[in-house]
Order: structure tokens, then sequence, then C-alpha cells
């Protein structure tokens, strides 16, 4: 049976559970970094405020997660020593600089009342099994907001689109990626969706 739980009351240390399915599910946006999804998952797997996190676990394993904050607080916080020690220190300091702008950025305005569902992933050998709607569920069931953000989906993430369709968000902003960059990542837009309850 599979059991979702807030990540820092799970009953053993998920935090490499987590770490490795965030390696798998951002290769794409971290190859830049090392192409070993290990070394990625090492690398970060300091980052994440366990107590913004749920994690759904089977038989002792992490098989998925996903993070909802209230716009203001940080579920993810990157430590550059930590990059280094396993990317080594130009692309340690690097994922440090740019990396830290995309990750640990709260709302500019946060909203009372809105949540924000961020790093939603599935470990590979259960995906398309219902974990990430499970997860997703669980979150906006217990959990206080009126209405929840996921922003900047990817374009080419067709399951993610359909999934978060299924569960009742809507886009309201889609951003164009530069040309140069789009090809170079294969993603033309970036989507953000809402869910009202």
């Amino acid at each position: 049976m599979i059991n979702v739980v807030k990540a820092d009351q799970a009953e053993f240390d998920v935090r490499r559970g987590i770490s490795e399915i965030f390696a798998e599910g951002f290769t794409q946006w971290l190859g830049f970094f090392s192409k070993n999804p290990k070394k990625i998952a090492a690398a970060f797997a300091h980052m994440f405020a366990l107590d913004q996190f749920y994690v759904a676990l089977y038989k002792g394993k992490v098989i998925g997660m996903a993070s909802c904050t209230d716009g203001t607080s940080l579920s993810v916080k990157l430590d550059t020593k930590e990059l280094r020690k396993h990317l080594g220190f130009y692309k340690g300091s690097l994922a440090g600089i740019f990396l830290k702008k995309e990750f640990e950025s709260p709302f500019v305005n946060p909203s009372p009342g809105v949540g924000s569902i961020e790093f939603v992933g599935t470990a590979a050998e259960f995906r398309g099994q219902g974990i990430a709607s499970q997860m997703i569920r669980h979150i906006l069931e217990h959990t206080p907001y009126e209405a929840y953000l996921i922003e900047e989906v990817a374009d080419t993430n067709i399951s993610a689109m359909k999934l978060y369709s299924k569960l009742g968000f809507e886009e309201y902003k889609r951003r164009q990626i530069p040309m140069k960059r789009a090809k170079k990542i294969g993603i033309n837009y970036l989507i953000s969706l809402k869910y009202s309850k």
C-alpha cells in the first residue's frame, strides 16, 4: 500500500530518495552540471526543506515527491559548498549562482490563501501508476489553501500537463523560452497552472 506523508514525519530519512527522484526528473535541466544521475542526486540531497515536502512511500522506499509552500517559504535551499564538493569547484559554483535564482525565488507578491505546488516527481519505475495524482490530491485535501499554483511546467511534459488538467488545474500564464535556448533544451514554453477549490 502506498502511503503519502509529510517528509519530515517519515519513519526514516527520505532525503536521498527525494534527491534520486529529483535527479531522474530534472536531468534535462541539470545535464550541464553532470550527466550522472547519482552524482546529481548526491550534490542536491542537502537542499530539500523536509517540512515543505510530501513523499509517497512504498515498502520503505520513496517513490514520489512534491512540495507545497505558502509562496514565501522556500522548499529548497542550496549550499554552494555542498554543490562544489560533488560537482567540482567550477560547476558547483555555477550551480550555486544560477540555480539559486531559479530554485530560491519565492513569489514576488504572495497572496494569502494561495499555495505553491513544486518539484512534483515520481520514481521512474512507478510512473504512470497514479502516484503523482495521489500526492497532489493529498496536498489539496490536507493543506489550508483556497487556490494552488504550479509554476512553469515545460510544454513538452505532456504527461504532467494531462495529469494537472485531469486534477482540475487550468493554464493561466505561458512564457516563451528564447529561441536559441529553446532549441538547445527542446522546450518552447513554460506553462503556469492554477487550481481553485
